[in-house]
């Protein structure tokens, strides 16, 4: 599905030209440089189109940073049509900078798990393939317990029926092409991004707003 609709941006793009403009300089705007972003705590998490999920945490107060790219794979430097494959190996993942004195490391399990259907294995809304699987790449013992301990909660709160999230240990991850960056930010227009990347941030805002950034409580 959303490989489809991608291939429909070229023909949007005539008509959503100065709207593109203003929201590319907004994402611009807000980017921060390789020093700033030194200062803050990183943490990975794949659950789905990571077009969806950048825009998602960037609405998160403590969250400095989103990148999309790929991690859990065996393939050094995938790009986007070999991942889309599903022969990689890789998730679609997203890399949270975050301020852990604002936002703790159960907060984005929190965001997580609110934000998307861990209970699909290998699938979120139309996108299906193992690289839309549900997936924690943890860097310490403390991620990795928590993210278990969570997953546990959850499930003895019958918060979910089932819960197919991989929980591994983080390896590498590879940041996708520019193009992919604060997709949903530069691409209002797009026909995904309006089907699917806007409503679930929508739902995310509607479900948890005591998570949300101050601007993004305004909107």
């Amino acid at each position: 599905m959303k490989q489809f609709i991608f291939s429909l941006i070229v023909m949007l793009i005539s008509v959503s030209a100065c709207g593109q403009k203003t929201k590319t300089a907004e994402a611009d705007k807000l980017s921060k440089t390789p020093a700033q972003l030194s200062n803050y705590q990183v943490a990975y998490f794949g659950s789905g189109c990571f077009w969806c999920v950048e825009a998602i945490y960037e609405s998160v107060k403590g969250v400095a940073e989103v990148e999309s790219g790929y991690s859990g794979g065996h393939v050094e430097n995938p790009t986007y049509e070999e991942v889309c494959t599903g022969t990689t190996g890789h998730a679609e993942t997203v890399k949270i900078y975050y301020d852990s004195t604002v936002i703790s490391y159960d907060d984005l399990l929190k965001v997580f798990y609110d934000s998307h259907d861990p209970t699909t294995l290998n699938r979120q809304g139309p996108d299906a393939g193992t690289q839309y699987r549900s997936a924690i790449f943890y860097q310490t013992n403390y991620e990795r317990d928590h993210a278990k301990a969570y997953i546990e909660h959850l499930l003895k709160e019958k918060k979910f029926p089932r819960i197919t999230t991989e929980v591994v240990k983080f390896t590498a991850f590879y940041k996708a092409e520019e193009y992919h960056q604060n997709f949903e930010c530069r691409n209002p227009n797009n026909g995904y991004v309006q089907a699917v990347s806007q409503p679930r941030l929508e739902q995310f805002k509607i479900k948890a707003p005591e998570m949300l950034k101050t601007e993004e409580k305004k909107n």
